[in-house]
């Protein structure tokens, strides 16, 4: 009751039930899993950061799943992220027949995130049962559009056209292999030779974790044997160096290569451990990215 208070929210006492935790991980892993056992169990549980992984632990072990069987109300939104340990977690409310869409690493909060985008309408078309063709995400980018054609997703994401830059000595130095071209938008865009030299690529975490870029990383690219271009994306200070698949690099990407190749769709490949495919359209004020879940 006293996190509904702070905050100024409204609310019912007799509907309010209160914990005190000791340890915090501990004590609410046990306490999440009596309250379920309740004969009127909540339908909603609010809770401080620090109580986060034991909730979270509880309601798997139950097989329960958020938001569909119960909601979570956390303090801060980071510590989620920061317990799912996975470079993007996604947080979407529905509010008025509107869907908000947050984005947080581990560390920040970021501007957008393609990959964490799409997962959150592949969970709500297939789990939830979204009965429209098409989810519009309401973001700190503005409002971004997911389509579900012939079994894939296409994602309209804006365009951020990089412009020539010079490259920061900290990026420089963390480099075992230095870019031909080096450009800017919310990224640092850095050109190669070719293919090989991208997979290649061996970053100095300690070196490149000296420069701050909130919410920017560095993405190293290259015209691809296979494909029309390749890429890897980094991000300095964030315990996840290299990001496996990553939508918002590419709101840069395409129109650079599209004018680089002279083309307005292309396939690229970003060469992380894990790899992805991305489908791309370069249109006149955003780009279009076509690809799978699962």
């Amino acid at each position: 009751s006293n996190g509904l208070e702070s905050r100024g929210l409204s609310y019912d006492p007799d509907l309010v039930r209160n914990w005190k935790y000791n340890d915090a991980k501990l004590s609410s892993f046990h306490h999440t899993l009596e309250l379920i056992k309740l004969k009127n169990p909540p339908t909603a549980i609010l809770f401080y950061t620090e109580t986060a992984a034991g909730i979270i632990q509880a309601l798997h072990e139950l097989n329960l799943k958020v938001p569909k069987d119960i909601s979570l109300i956390c303090y801060d939104d980071l510590e989620i992220a920061k317990t799912n340990a996975v470079p993007e977690t996604a947080f979407y409310v529905i509010e008025d027949n509107k869907i908000y869409l947050r984005w947080f690493t581990p560390e920040i909060e970021m501007d957008l995130c393609g990959h964490a985008t799409l997962a959150t309408a592949h969970c709500l078309k297939e789990i939830y049962n979204y009965f429209k063709d098409f989810i519009n995400f309401h973001t700190a980018s503005g409002e971004i559009s997911v389509k579900f054609k012939n079994g894939k997703y296409q994602m309209s994401l804006p365009k951020r056209v990089p412009q020539v830059s010079d490259l920061p000595d900290i990026i420089s130095r963390s480099l075992n292999i230095q870019p031909l071209e080096c450009y800017k938008s919310r990224d640092y865009v850095l050109v190669y030779h070719s293919e090989n030299d991208i997979n290649n690529i061996i970053v100095d975490k300690e070196i490149l974790d000296k420069i701050n870029l909130d919410p920017g990383g560095v993405v190293v690219t290259s015209k691809g044997d296979s494909v029309d271009f390749v890429s890897r994306y980094f991000t300095p200070q964030s315990s996840i160096l290299e990001d496996p698949a990553t939508g918002s690099s590419h709101c840069s990407l395409v129109p650079f290569w599209s004018q680089k190749l002279n083309k307005t769709k292309l396939i690229s490949h970003q060469l992380s451990e894990r790899g992805g495919i991305f489908e791309c359209i370069n249109q006149d004020d955003n780009i279009i990215i076509t690809g799978n879940a699962k």
